[in-house]
């Protein structure tokens, strides 16, 4: 997927693109979490910059309460 890095992606994205990646790779949370961090943000929490970081974070939390959508 390409990203502009000029854009914020917002905690919409954020859960969609997890609920993706544990849906069709079979992973947890933690996992997916894990598994966004080293390669959609190539290890560098502040690629996309912190306004996307933060509501990278975000989405987390509200998956983990099951408060979203």
């Amino acid at each position: 997927m390409i990203v502009n890095h000029a854009s914020i992606l917002s905690v919409d994205y954020f859960i969609s693109y997890l609920e993706l990646i544990m849906k069709a790779r079979q992973l947890s949370l933690e996992e997916a979490v894990f598994y966004m961090k080293e390669n959609f943000f190539k290890g560098e929490a502040f690629l996309y910059g912190e306004v996307t970081a933060k509501h990278f974070e975000q989405a987390i939390q509200l998956l983990k309460r099951g408060n979203f959508k």
